[in-house]
């Protein structure tokens, strides 16, 4: 994968039989390709919902049920039906027999690190915003993000806790301009953090992944790609190359209670 790639997800229809073709290494240097699914809860959430009593487990169904919104439920639903669905295309089970859990957290050991399954050697991530939500899976660890585009004075309240040449890239722009490019750094960014299974505990300022229209940066050890998203979105995609250098735990330079966000996203 170089800097100029956008990848275009699959949409799956839900309730019908799905099989997957396990995505081949691309280039000279065999870089891991993830298979990627969007889903639309305003599309699908019907099917999803039907789907739901057979599809999700406990532990699912009651945090479906917490939620206040039907729209946040409808949408959590659909990700999660999707999620499940594409997992049990990839290791041939059925999607309500895969057993997820939680891996340590990276940063402090807690119980709610980067999701996994023991049923098989795949890896995933997933991302909500809105009705939309973003699936992966890969052979390698693998971080999505999902994002609509803020509001202007969101911009203006935390575009300062990215990078500083990223603030810099805002601040040369039109203030009409930035809410995309703060979606497109924020998409890479939290992509790549979730890959890494830490999530915002690392601060936003210590890497360098850009806001411009294509993905030119990539960590050591990463690559980063960006995901075609419907109008008013932005997504990307974070796939671990062969052999990567750790983070070490003195990189998690910010606690997550201390980061400010914007919009919905799961790990």
């Amino acid at each position: 994968m170089n800097g100029t790639v956008t990848y275009v997800p699959m949409t799956p229809v839900l309730g019908e039989p799905v099989s997957v073709a396990l995505p081949e290494p691309s280039g000279e240097s065999g870089d891991p390709v993830p298979l990627l699914w969007s889903v639309d809860a305003g599309r699908q959430g019907d099917v999803a919902v039907r789907l739901a009593a057979d599809v999700l487990d406990d532990g699912e169904k009651e945090r479906a049920a917490a939620f206040v919104r039907e729209t946040d439920r409808r949408c959590y639903i659909t990700a999660h039906v999707a999620l499940r669905t594409m997992l049990g295309a990839w290791l041939g089970m059925e999607p309500g027999a895969v057993r997820l859990h939680r891996e340590p957290c990276l940063s402090c050991g807690g119980p709610h690190g980067r999701p996994a399954t023991a049923d098989g050697p795949v890896h995933f991530s997933l991302s909500h915003s809105g009705s939309v939500a973003l699936l992966a899976c890969a052979a390698v660890p693998v971080g999505v993000d999902v994002e609509a585009l803020p509001r202007p004075e969101v911009v203006r309240e935390i575009g300062g806790e990215l990078h500083p040449r990223e603030t810099a890239e805002l601040s040369a722009l039109p203030e009409a301009g930035r809410p995309a490019a703060f979606a497109r750094g924020w998409a890479r960014k939290e992509a790549y953090l979730k890959g890494l299974g830490i999530g915002l505990s690392r601060s936003l300022s210590l890497d360098y992944l850009g806001t411009g229209p294509q993905a030119v940066n990539h960590p050591a050890g990463w690559l980063i790609g960006d995901v075609l998203a419907p109008a008013g979105f932005a997504a990307a995609v974070a796939v671990r190359s062969p052999s990567p250098p750790s983070p070490s735990r003195s990189s998690f330079a910010t606690s997550s209670a201390a980061v400010p966000r914007y919009g919905t996203a799961t790990p």
